[in-house]
């Protein structure tokens, strides 16, 4: 029979009260995330900054495609406002030119990098 091999224990796992590398839980914004608003079909619209969006949200939804993207975009924007928003007719011109807006308003540009070389942190909001 072979001599017996000391037992490997497993780390334990380290209480959250102890130290970490990084806490994600004090990072804050550096500059605010304002919403951006749209009147359409006689209502005001509120639309939920790119930057706020869940990233899990909007990471699906990179590679369904440019108009799925921009689609899913604008439903996590929206939140509860959603059935109702698209309850509206849109013909495709007003949705593309909707969301070049939006994306003005959130500085990044087609492919979702933020204009003017700026990293999204340190970009001015744009003009409302």
């Amino acid at each position: 029979m072979p001599a017996s091999q000391p037992r490997k224990r497993a780390a334990a796992k380290p209480a959250d009260s102890q130290p970490f590398d990084f806490n994600l839980d004090a990072v804050q914004p550096e500059q605010d995330h304002p919403p951006f608003r749209v009147h359409w079909g006689g209502r005001r619209w509120t639309f939920m900054h790119l930057a706020e969006l869940d990233v899990w949200d909007v990471l699906e939804l990179a590679d369904a495609g440019d108009v799925a993207a921009m689609v899913g975009a604008f439903r996590a924007a929206l939140g509860e406002q959603w059935g109702d928003f698209r309850k509206i007719r849109m013909p495709q011109y007003k949705l593309r030119r909707l969301f070049d807006a939006y994306r003005e308003h959130c500085r990044i540009d087609e492919d979702g990098n933020p204009l003017d070389g700026q990293s999204e942190e340190t970009a001015e909001p744009a003009a409302s």
